[in-house]
């Protein structure tokens, strides 16, 4: 069985970790000295193209789950590690087709702004905040808890230490430099990982005369035909498509992916945006698979499930067996600028959810300034960064595949069925728009406590009460449903008298910012 060297401090990767953290400071130091409005602060001044803001996307949206998790899953179970990638991916062309173009025209900062358009504020901004930080929360806790795993095996730091060093960097980006610098940390971090991955999947390749049929044969001798084959992951028919629902359209409610598309100029960039991201997405999910087979066949699933039971280790393990203990230092640099990059973006959504929908537009009725907006946007990063720290440390040691899996099952019922109804529906209502979120984020949340993943993993019980792992198939229904009836049940003739404006603006831009 090969021997591996991950656990014991590297170099080479304490060498481009300090790397990486030295380039990304200097760049949150030249975008602190550009950052003063709230435009600056949360959009980045609306001044990124779409060529680099589909970079920046494809940078927030490649996290340690995709890069780590999802060669993992590969690696460990096969073909349908595939369910995966191609659920990440598929959401895109909701994305650019019903989401990018509208949010831009008629939102500023939040997904909530568009939603609010032509609503109450209030009862929107409140109850559509906590399905924003519902997905937020979740979906950090999963990235501070791969990060604290990730350096105690590149550093031999403890846990608790790695974990607020990573917060503790986050919150400087965020913090100093606002959207600005987080979209530049993405963007390095894209081009790094894109970078690495390719040379990591071509060097697999080599092994097997850079023939993917080879390779795929070779895996088939070693665990037998069933690994090219569905079934392994997901058996249940109903399951696979609960889990491609949530993976499909909560991309189109992730807060912190739409948040993206105010950075650009306008609607066209916005498109373009989408168009390159998932071009660079589509790619970057490909080689993953290569990666996934390749660490199966070279490295083995014995070795990669002992270091890591859930098989994270599975590409930096691949690096190492392929390029040296310096490849491996390389790989885990990148894996970890992943996390810090996605864990900034999340944190800049949440506080801007905090400061811009709850204390400007609820606390403060609308009624602020600009410098005490970004004031209230720089507490809120401390404190979720603070937050995101302690609950880092209390999950430790937790699978937290369910928690990004919860994280798009929220997005898929929460954010997604009001965003898409107050868009494209003249009859929605205040009322139907906060029974819709509440009703997606509470069955979401009750069914995932009550399905496998916690009530048997978790809790330990002997028997799940709700049988599939993913419960998008019923919430997202359950939540637009809900949203429709309630609307019809409750006339808004000012919203509708406004949704006329809201079409004119949606289509042709006039009057956004």
């Amino acid at each position: 069985m090969p021997q591996t060297t991950l656990g014991q401090p590297n170099a080479v990767a304490i060498f481009f970790f300090f790397l990486f953290v030295a380039i990304t400071l200097g760049i949150t130091y030249w975008a602190a000295r550009r950052t003063r409005t709230t435009a600056e602060f949360y959009a980045a001044g609306r001044s990124i193209s779409g060529f680099q803001n589909g970079l920046a996307i494809a940078g927030d949206y490649m996290s340690a789950a995709s890069f780590l998790g999802i060669a993992g899953l590969v690696a460990l179970k096969g073909y349908d590690g595939l369910i995966y990638s191609i659920g990440f991916l598929v959401g895109w062309p909701i994305v650019m087709f019903l989401v990018a173009e509208q949010l831009r025209n008629l939102g500023k900062y939040t997904f909530a702004d568009v939603v609010a358009y032509r609503l109450s504020q209030k009862p929107i901004r409140i109850s559509a905040s906590l399905g924003a930080l519902s997905t937020v929360i979740l979906y950090l806790i999963a990235q501070m808890v791969g990060s604290g795993s990730l350096i105690k095996l590149l550093f031999g730091l403890p846990y608790e230490l790695a974990v607020v060093i990573v917060g503790a960097i986050m919150i400087v980006y965020v913090l100093f430099g606002g959207m600005l610098a987080t979209t530049w940390v993405q963007i390095t971090k894209a081009v790094l990982l894109l970078s690495g991955a390719t040379l990591l999947a071509l060097l697999a390749l080599a092994q097997f005369g850079f023939s993917p049929t080879a390779l795929f044969s070779s895996v088939a001798q070693k665990y037998g035909d069933k690994v090219l084959m569905p079934g392994g992951l997901v058996a249940n028919p109903w399951d696979a498509v609960s889990l491609g629902l949530a993976l499909m359209f909560g991309t189109a409610g992730l807060p912190h992916i739409l948040m993206r598309f105010y950075t650009v100029p306008d609607a066209k960039e916005a498109r373009k945006s989408v168009f390159y991201a998932t071009g660079f997405i589509g790619y970057f999910y490909i080689l993953t698979f290569v990666i996934g087979f390749g660490a199966s066949a070279i490295v083995g699933r014995e070795l990669i499930s002992k270091i890591d039971k859930g098989g994270n280790m599975a590409a930096p393990l691949l690096a190492e067996a392929v390029g040296g203990t310096v490849f491996l230092g390389f790989i885990t640099a990148v894996a970890f600028a992943t996390i810090l990059a996605v864990v900034a973006g999340l944190t800049l959504a949440g506080a801007s959810t905090l400061s811009h929908d709850l204390y400007v537009n609820v606390v403060k009725g609308g009624q602020s300034s600009e410098e005490e907006e970004v004031k209230v946007a720089k507490i809120a990063t401390l404190i979720l960064g603070v937050i995101a720290i302690i609950l880092g440390i209390l999950f430790k040691g937790q699978n937290v595949a369910f928690m990004v899996g919860l994280a798009f099952a929220i997005a898929a019922s929460a954010n997604f069925p009001p965003l898409i109804m107050s868009i494209f529906w003249k009859n929605f209502t205040t009322a139907g728009a906060v029974a819709s979120i509440l009703t997606g984020t509470t069955l979401a949340v009750i069914l995932i406590i009550l399905s496998p993943t916690v009530w048997v993993d978790v809790l330990k019980n002997s028997a799940p009460i709700f049988p599939w792992k993913n419960p998008a198939l019923i919430s997202m229904p359950a939540s637009f449903l809900v949203g429709i009836i309630i609307s019809l049940l409750t006339k808004e003739e000012n919203a509708e008298r406004k949704y006329e404006e809201q079409k004119v603006r949606t289509y042709l831009g006039i009057g956004a910012e």
